[in-house]
C-alpha cells in the first residue's frame, strides 16, 4: 500500500501503522501528507525540480488515491478522512466516516443479510464512495457434538470428556513453580499446531472405568464452522453498521436521495430498524440549531434598527437588504459548485450585519437631507450618488479580506470556501442592489411625505443626545 501511495508525486511521506480491529481482519491506518498545489518538487524521472500542480487539494488527491487503491488492491475496504476528523466522528457516532447507517435486531445473519442489501442500494447512488459493511461473520469456530449414546456404551461421563478437552485446547495449570518467595502457575496445552488441527484433537485419548482409551472422535463430532466473528450490541440491541463517504455533493441531499432508495427497495422484519448517523447527524443538528438563531438574528436586527430609527418602515426597508444579499450569496454556491453545509450558513449570518450597515448608511443619509428641507426626489439622488463611495468602501473591504479563503487550497480550505463564496456573492449582489434598488423604494415607502411641505422625521437617538 506504501509503494502505490509514494507513486503519486503529491505524497512525499507514507506512514503505515497496524491495529487489530477484530479477531477476522486487520485495519491498517495510513498516514500520507501531500504538497500543496503549485509547488516545486524534485521529480525522480526528469531528474529536475518540476512545479506540483495537478493535485488542488484534498478532494482531488483522495480520488487519485482512490482510483490506484481500489485497482491494486481489490477486495480491500478503504476509507479515506483526516486524522482528527476520524477520532472525531468515531468519539461522536461511534462511526469512521462521514455517514453510518446503523441496523437494528436480533439475529446476525437477517442482520448481514439486510446491511449488505443496503450497501447495494446505496452503492447505485450518486456520490457514494467507501460502502463498507461492519464485519460480524467469517470467524472459524471448533465445534465438538458429544454423542451421548456412545458415552454411555462406554460408560464415561459428559464432565470427564469436557475436562480432557479443556486442558488441551484450553490449558490447564498441572503444577506450581516456585522462585523464592515467587509462585507461579504452570499450564499444560497442546501446541498451536495442534490446537489449530482437527485432526489432533480427533485423536484425543479419553480414559474409560474399564481402562480403555478411546480417541475423541468416536465420542463426539469434531469439526470446524463459520460463526460471529464479534457481537456489536447498542442500547441493549445488536446492530451492524454500513458505513460510506460522500464526493461532488451535499450530505443532507445524498441522505435524502438514499433513504428514498431504501425504504423502496430493503424491507426490514418486524421488530427491526434503521438509523443514521456520523457527520449527517452533526450536520442535522446544527441546522437546527440554525432555525433557531437565524430568526432570532433577524428579530434582533429589526428591532435593533427600530431602536435607532424609530420607524417600522424604514426598519423594514433596511431588513430587505438581507434578501438582496442572499441573491448573491446562493448564485456565488451555484456557481462555485460549494455545497450548502453548516460554513457556508456561517457566512450568512455574518453576511446579514454587513448588508444592513450598508442599507443604514444609505437609509440615515436620505433623512438627513430631507430633514434639510430637500424635496424627496432630489434627496434620493443626492444621497445615491454622495453615498456610492461609503457602500463601495464598507463592501469592498470585508470582500476582500475574505479573497485568500476562496482561492485557499491547504488543510480546511473546503471549509473557509464555502464561507468566502457566500460573504463575496452576498456583498456584490447586496451592494449593488442597495445602489439601486433601495433609492427607488425608499421613496416608495415615504410617498406618504412626498408632498409635504415640512418633515418631521425622527433623529436617531444618538444625533438628538449630541444636541
Amino acid at each position: 500500500m506504501n509503494k502505490v501511495i509514494l507513486g503519486l508525486l503529491a505524497v512525499f511521506l507514507s506512514i503505515g501503522c497496524n491495529r487489530q480491529q477484530s479477531a477476522t481482519s486487520n485495519s491498517i491506518v495510513v498516514i500520507a501528507p501531500y504538497r500543496y498545489a503549485n509547488t516545486w518538487v524534485f521529480d525522480d524521472d526528469k531528474r529536475g525540480l518540476v512545479r506540483e500542480a495537478f493535485v488542488a487539494g484534498t478532494p482531488e488527491l483522495i480520488d487519485k488515491m482512490r482510483v490506484k487503491l481500489e485497482s491494486s488492491m481489490p477486495g480491500v475496504g478503504f476509507n479515506f478522512t483526516q486524522p482528527i476528523a476520524l477520532r472525531v466522528d468515531e468519539l461522536i457516532s461511534g462511526v469512521k466516516s462521514a455517514i453510518g447507517i446503523k441496523i437494528f435486531g436480533d439475529d446476525l445473519d437477517v442482520l448481514k443479510v439486510k446491511a449488505e442489501a443496503l450497501a447495494r442500494v446505496l452503492g447505485k447512488v450518486r456520490g457514494a464512495a467507501d460502502i463498507n459493511v461492519e464485519k460480524v461473520s467469517g470467524l472459524a469456530y471448533l465445534q465438538i457434538e458429544i454423542d451421548r449414546d456412545k458415552l454411555a456404551r462406554y460408560g464415561i461421563n459428559v464432565a470427564d470428556v469436557q475436562e480432557v478437552v479443556e486442558t488441551a485446547i484450553g490449558g490447564k495449570e498441572a503444577t506450581k513453580i516456585y522462585e523464592g518467595q515467587k509462585v507461579f502457575g504452570l499450564a499444560v496445552r497442546f501446541p498451536e499446531s495442534a490446537r489449530s488441527d482437527v485432526s489432533p484433537i480427533r485423536q484425543i485419548l479419553i480414559a474409560s472405568p474399564q481402562g480403555a482409551l478411546i480417541p475423541l472422535g468416536q465420542l463426539a463430532h469434531v469439526y470446524v464452522t463459520e460463526g460471529p466473528a464479534q457481537i456489536s450490541r447498542e442500547m441493549a440491541q445488536r446492530r451492524i453498521v454500513v458505513e460510506c463517504n460522500v464526493t461532488d455533493r451535499d450530505i443532507g441531499g445524498f441522505v435524502k436521495e438514499s433513504q428514498s432508495k431504501i425504504d423502496a427497495a430493503v424491507k426490514l422484519p418486524p421488530g427491526y430498524y434503521l438509523t443514521w448517523g456520523g457527520q449527517f447527524e452533526n450536520q442535522q443538528r446544527a441546522m437546527r440549531r440554525f432555525s433557531i438563531v437565524v430568526p432570532i438574528t433577524i428579530a434582533a436586527i429589526f428591532l435593533l434598527l427600530f431602536g435607532s430609527f424609530n420607524s417600522v418602515k424604514q426598519a423594514l426597508l433596511i431588513i430587505l437588504n438581507i434578501p438582496f444579499a442572499l441573491i448573491g450569496g446562493i448564485l456565488a454556491l451555484l456557481i462555485g459548485g460549494f455545497n450548502m453545509s453548516v460554513s457556508a450558513s456561517v457566512g450568512f449570518i455574518a453576511l446579514f450585519g454587513v448588508a444592513v450597515l450598508n442599507g443604514i448608511v444609505m437609509v440615515s443619509y436620505f433623512n438627513e437631507l430631507r430633514r434639510e428641507g430637500i424635496p424627496i426626489e432630489s434627496a434620493v439622488l443626492k444621497g445615491a450618488v454622495l453615498r456610492l463611495r461609503p457602500v463601495l468602501i464598507t463592501a469592498s473591504v470585508a470582500a476582500l479580506g475574505l479573497v485568500p479563503m476562496l482561492f485557499a487550497t491547504g488543510p480546511g480550505s473546503e471549509i473557509q470556501k464555502p464561507l468566502a463564496a457566500v460573504v463575496i456573492g452576498g456583498l456584490i449582489s447586496s451592494t449593488l442592489l442597495t445602489l439601486f434598488m433601495l433609492p427607488a423604494l425608499y421613496k416608495v415607502f415615504e410617498r406618504d411625505n412626498a408632498e409635504a411641505k415640512t418633515v418631521h422625521l425622527p433623529e436617531p437617538p444618538a444625533t438628538t443626545e449630541l444636541q
